[in-house]
């Protein structure tokens, strides 16, 4: 029998019993569908902290006090203080793999302006801050290393620190401020960026002279952090070894001693996030997927109930002379085109949440094409897993005896 007939008859009994058939179909409908949805979810969701880590700059390097070790004898930044103007002094003079570099001091208090007050973080760096974090000006201008020198009392603010101490529409350039009770002439505003990752507000800040918030405001002669930026994107991991080693050697770190400071690129805080989404990514897909193997029961069922329905008609054309192997493939075609029609569905109705978690969740999705190429190869796989034994005890009926059945 050739492969057009059985491919008649196989979409024939499928149309002669629609709904059995959608219901069939729901099971790879929505395995599919959440499958598509989930991996777009998951890419999008890569993808997302890609472009917002990258904005913060992609060839950032933070140089932080206190060991990365997890054991109990870790430091962090907030407890130690292993980094000094020598060593940044000392990594600017020797690291030849950065193009800029600035100390970063940093602490809370109110942002004042008359009547009004803000709490906000201020930033102590230096003119290349601005190029590291690659921020822009609003208006106004950046303060000079001279006015760094000097320890001037001039500030940049953000957009969030403008709304709440201008509420009536000032421009604050050239105007005065308090952070505590230091006073502050405002000489720049900070383009927006809004929230970032972690869903902390970029603009919430005030940034000014390291040497003055040092003295002024925290009255410390250690560094917060270091900040820089290195050549490209391709040299931040060599960068990384490179102020490494610049500080092993500035803090006399004998060979078995682990580092106290660490050193951290963009790359790797991307790499970290993005595993960390995968591995989410992959624990929904899995969920997802039990779905299509509950579809794919719901074929080998479907399959055996249509079997036992026809079996007479098996026995007649078995007694006419069609082969067990016609018989077979007769069903598992069928199988298959269901799986395969399920799986059509799947794909319109993964789409369409997906457009719909994006416009109206506003979450980041990606739709990836091998998303839409694997749930149509599982579909495949299902119609023909699930759907062989069925056929295969079709094709062995005996006819004389499928004649009889009643």
């Amino acid at each position: 029998m050739r492969l057009f007939n059985l491919f008649k008859i196989a979409t024939k009994a499928i149309v002669l019993n629609k709904t059995r058939t959608l219901l069939t179909m729901l099971g790879i409908i929505i395995g599919v569908a959440s499958v598509i949805a989930m991996l777009a979810i998951g890419e999008g969701s890569k993808e997302s902290i890609r472009t917002t880590i990258s904005a913060m700059g992609s060839n950032m390097i933070t140089i932080r006090p206190g060991s990365d070790d997890r054991g109990p004898a870790r430091g962090s930044g907030g407890n130690v203080q292993t980094l000094t103007l020598d060593d940044y002094n000392q990594i600017k003079a020797e690291a030849s793999l950065l193009s800029y570099i600035t100390p970063v001091v940093n602490g809370g208090g109110q942002v004042i302006n008359g009547s009004n007050n803000w709490p906000s973080t201020i930033y102590g760096v230096n003119p290349d801050y601005l190029n590291i974090k690659v921020v822009d000006l609003q208006s106004g201008s950046m303060f000079t290393d001279v006015e760094v020198q000097s320890a001037s009392k001039v500030a940049l603010i953000g957009q969030t620190v403008v709304d709440n101490v201008f509420p009536d529409g000032r421009d604050p350039v050239g105007q005065m401020i308090r952070f505590d009770n230091i006073p502050f002439k405002v000489i720049g505003v900070l383009e927006e960026k809004g929230e970032n990752t972690f869903g902390q507000d970029q603009d919430d800040v005030v940034i000014a002279p390291y040497t003055t918030v040092q003295k002024r405001i925290l009255a410390i002669d250690y560094l917060n952090q270091v900040m820089a930026s290195a050549v490209s994107e391709n040299d931040a991991p060599e960068a990384v070894i490179q102020v490494t080693e610049i500080l092993r050697t500035q803090h006399k770190l004998m060979d078995s001693e682990d580092d106290d400071f660490t050193v951290r690129s963009m790359e790797e805080l991307i790499s970290t996030f993005s595993s960390t989404s995968e591995m989410l990514t992959i624990l929904l897909v899995a969920v997802a997927s039990i779905s299509l193997l509950i579809g794919g029961i719901g074929i080998m069922n479907i399959m055996y109930v249509s079997v036992k329905e026809r079996t007479k008609e098996i026995g007649l054309r078995m007694a006419v002379g069609g082969k067990g192997s016609d018989i077979l493939m007769q069903f598992l075609i069928e199988a298959i085109l269901i799986s395969i029609t399920g799986g059509l569905l799947g794909v319109i109705l993964g789409l369409g949440a997906t457009v719909f978690i994006e416009k109206f969740l506003n979450w980041p999705t990606s739709v990836a094409l091998y998303s839409i190429v694997v749930s149509f190869a599982v579909c495949a796989v299902t119609g023909i897993f699930f759907g062989w034994y069925p056929a295969r005890k079709a094709s062995a009926l005996d006819p004389i005896t499928a004649l009889r059945y009643e």
